[in-house]
């Protein structure tokens, strides 16, 4: 893997992955609102030509990084994250009880297309 500048986008709600100055991967999330709080990744993108890098993986990492830092769970709604969580238990510790549940009832109420 090349090296990725990974940055945070929390206004609109996108981890984005660049490589020479050009986004090559994004991850679509929201901050759930409320008890308990958790950070949700709704959809993990690599750029066309970009596959098989270690782009969706970086930013994964980095997502679960991130809300670690702000001492909150993560939410992996996005099936590339759950599955990058399950390969992953020493780095992505599960969401709390509830917490998966809340972030579905947001995500259907605030339906955004990704």
């Amino acid at each position: 893997m090349t090296d990725l500048n990974i940055r945070d986008s929390r206004s609109t709600g996108r981890l984005e992955a660049y490589e020479d100055g050009r986004r090559v991967g994004v991850i679509a999330y929201f901050a759930l609102t409320g008890t308990p709080a958790a950070l949700v990744a709704v959809h993990t993108v690599v750029e066309e030509g970009q596959e098989g890098k270690g782009i969706a993986g970086a930013l994964v990492r980095e997502f679960y990084a991130m809300a670690g830092r702000e001492g909150m769970p993560v939410v992996p709604l996005c099936p590339y994250a759950a599955r990058w969580a399950q390969r992953h238990p020493d780095e992505a510790p599960a969401a709390p009880a509830g917490a998966v549940e809340a972030a579905e009832r947001q995500l259907g109420a605030n339906r955004r297309p990704w």
